[in-house]
């Protein structure tokens, strides 16, 4: 499949999408949630079967709208105008997996930040112990199943866990955060997110037994902050 020979609206929404995703890649290593070329974000093409995803291994300060990597849902990199031997990220197929059995969800973010995959290397979720949380998460951040990177191992284990969790982030075990939004930005600041929580939940357990938050109260608080705060 030729990217140029698609109808133009496609072309330019594929645009679009590569330009955002792009510019959220910056805002991994600003939020010091990556380091060398760890790490990735996607994004869906709207009304299309694609996504655009970071190529892999390529450094977070050579990334521009040109060297986003256009695939499928099945996880096929298309001829979208780049080298030939410009390969997707190596957790596209994760990523494509989530995206084929998750309709709503519009943008993935994969990071390794220390504080999240150190919940994540433990196997423990973090705890809902913070009105922060209740408001972005919903409740805990649970821990998914360990999975070998590669294959759609590691999606079916992000959409297994999250099936039944309001929680916008997963963590994948002895691996790191996954982070799921409507949109890019939104799976990107779930990501800004969950590292923040994790670092002051694993504060909070220096100095004591951290409190939960009541169920009654993160279910008040999850309703006003998604449907009530901020601009409508």
């Amino acid at each position: 499949m030729r990217l140029s020979e698609l109808p133009e609206d496609i072309q330019e929404r594929v645009h679009a999408t590569r330009e955002r995703v792009a510019r959220l890649h910056g805002e991994l290593p600003a939020n010091n949630l990556v380091v060398w070329t760890a790490g990735n974000v996607s994004e869906r093409v709207e009304g299309t079967d694609f996504f655009v995803i970071k190529p892999s291994g390529v450094r977070y300060d050579e990334l521009c709208a040109e060297t986003m990597v256009v695939c499928t849902c099945d996880g096929e990199k298309i001829d979208d105008g780049t080298p030939a031997e410009l390969s997707p990220s190596s957790d596209t197929a994760a990523h494509a997996y989530v995206y084929r059995h998750m309709s709503k969800v519009g943008g993935i973010v994969h990071t390794h930040s220390t504080y999240a995959t150190a919940f994540a290397a433990a196997h423990r979720p973090i705890p809902c112990v913070l009105t922060m949380m209740s408001d972005e998460f919903g409740g805990e951040v649970p821990v998914g199943p360990f999975a070998i990177i590669g294959d759609d191992s590691i999606g079916r284990g992000i959409v297994e866990t999250l099936k039944d969790s309001r929680s916008p982030a997963v963590l994948m075990a002895n691996h790191g955060p996954f982070t799921i939004g409507k949109n890019g930005e939104a799976a990107v600041k779930a990501a800004v997110m969950v590292e923040e929580v994790a670092r002051t939940v694993a504060i909070a357990e220096q100095l004591g037994t951290p409190i939960p938050v009541a169920q009654k109260h993160t279910d008040t608080l999850y309703e006003r902050y998604q449907k009530v705060y901020g601009q409508h």
